[in-house]
């Protein structure tokens, strides 16, 4: 076995050993901030006032996550309502999505440059908050979680990155369909739509960052009108009470010090960024390989 192994060169070994040094070092400085944050969401808001942040906690505590789960009921719903609608919206929009990717690169398909021109417009210029607010208003979805689900759905970038991705897909496959007698919606499902795999992974990742991460519509659509927040804009409104209780007690005979405020920012950043963070590792492969495409392809 070791009579197959290439011998390698002197600087071939010196490259190699470089490479390994500097995607180390790399590693440690994108691991950094993690370690920061979680560091500090375990500190006493007093000293990081005093001290600032560092590697190991300070004066370990336990108090900004009790802030955040004080109210278990709600916590949890959040978490559901924001699982629920990453999962079914990330499900729903890649279905759309490769369809619509692989119906604008057919050549056969009619229209198709026009519609492509329409859809890649709309990432150029946008209707504005004003008008999307009042269609919403208008279709009777404001106060309900279709107002925010539906706009998140689908996005031209993705559809773009889709379509460049389905262009390297033979067209013999379409066609080996048609011989057989399939029609293009079987032609889709069975035969290009496994092939699909690495756009598929990286358009499901932004989807569901784009749905996991999502607080601004909510705030605009949802307010108070719903039992159970998507989780960030729950998280944004703890944040937000803190600092409020923080600036009403300024001047008295509370030491706001011991409110959490920083701590409690890292907290949320932790429980709002953990479950999806266990995510990548599994799509990395096909995430890269997705990205690699869609930006080599015209």
């Amino acid at each position: 076995m070791n009579k197959n192994r290439i011998k390698l060169d002197p600087s071939t070994k010196l490259l190699k050993f470089i490479s390994y040094v500097i995607v180390t070092l790399w590693s440690v400085i994108c691991i950094f901030p993690f370690v920061l944050v979680i560091s500090a969401s375990l500190s006493t808001e007093s000293i990081i006032s005093k001290e600032g942040f560092g590697l190991l906690p300070k004066g370990f505590t336990l108090s900004s996550y009790e802030w955040v789960f004080r109210y278990p009921d709600q916590i949890l719903g959040s978490y559901a309502v924001t699982i629920i609608m990453t999962v079914c919206g990330t499900v729903i929009g890649l279905f759309i999505i490769a369809m619509t990717g692989y119906a604008l690169q057919r050549k056969d398909f009619p229209f198709r440059n026009a519609i492509s021109f329409f859809i890649y417009f709309t990432t150029l210029f946008s209707a504005g908050m004003v008008p999307t607010y009042l269609w919403v208003s208008k279709l009777g979805l404001r106060g309900s979680y279709m107002a925010v689900f539906l706009q998140l759905l689908m996005s031209p970038w993705l559809i773009v990155l889709m379509k460049n991705f389905a262009k390297s897909v033979p067209y013999e496959i379409t066609e080996s369909g048609k011989i057989d007698g399939a029609g293009d919606f079987r032609i889709f499902i069975s035969l290009i739509f496994p092939m699909l795999k690495p756009a598929l992974a990286t358009v499901g990742l932004f989807l569901a960052l784009g749905y996991w991460n999502e607080w601004y519509q909510s705030s605009l659509y949802l307010a108070s009108s719903v039992d159970y927040k998507p989780l960030q804009y729950y998280l944004y409104g703890i944040i937000n009470q803190a600092n409020a209780l923080k600036s009403s007690v300024a001047g008295a005979n509370v030491s706001i010090t011991d409110l959490p405020t920083n701590t409690l920012k890292m907290a949320t950043a932790v429980v709002a960024t953990g479950p999806i963070v266990f995510l990548y590792p599994f799509v990395q492969k096909y995430f890269i390989s997705g990205i690699t495409v869609g930006a080599v392809k015209g």
